[in-house]
């Protein structure tokens, strides 16, 4: 089984300092950095590709591409060799080619990370089992910001308790800490 790490969305402008109302916001997200820093060089280690999946946003969203928010953040140890794929919906298959790129490179195993879990973290998770792929969601990879209903831990614990399990077909998606993502099935 041939797995790829993808990235989703780790952009400069999506969880701005000064958006977020709670400190833990941005310490959940400066940790997930760290984390998925750790997972880059373990992806490195073992040949995986690795994928960064940027969201291109219209004029005046915060992710607009080619301002600075567009920009995928410097400090996830990315390289010119990884491959970034951009997109314009929640879903990073919806009309890019990240299905392409894992097919020709015989991936069937995906290992995902990134922003915002509620949106593109879950429903390219979902799609990706859909599409035939397993999936090992990082657990303590991904985050959000609060909403005006939950907050980041609630939002984060309810996804990963959703998300561990589902299934299409054969393929399904499992929940592992950062620390064991890669680690044999």
């Amino acid at each position: 089984m041939s797995k790829a790490l993808v990235i989703i969305d780790v952009q400069a402008g999506i969880l701005p300092a000064n958006g977020a109302k709670r400190p833990a916001v941005r310490q959940r997200f400066d940790e997930v950095r760290g984390r998925i820093f750790d997972l880059v060089g373990e992806a490195r280690r073992q040949g995986a590709p690795i994928v960064f999946v940027q969201h291109a946003g219209e004029p005046g969203h915060r992710l607009e591409t080619g301002t600075p928010g567009w920009e995928i953040c410097d400090d996830l140890g990315r390289t010119a060799d990884d491959i970034v794929v951009s997109k314009t919906a929640c879903d990073s298959f919806y009309e890019t080619d990240l299905q392409s790129v894992l097919s020709e490179r015989g991936i069937s195993h995906l290992v995902v990370a990134g922003l915002m879990t509620q949106y593109c973290v879950d429903t390219t998770c979902r799609r990706a089992v859909s599409l035939g792929y397993d999936v090992t969601l990082v657990a303590d990879a991904h985050t959000t910001a609060d909403t005006e209903t939950f907050t980041v831990e609630q939002i984060v614990e309810h996804h990963n308790g959703l998300l561990d399990g589902f299934d299409a077909g054969t393929a399904l998606i499992k929940l592992k800490p950062a620390n064991e993502a890669f680690a044999a099935a």
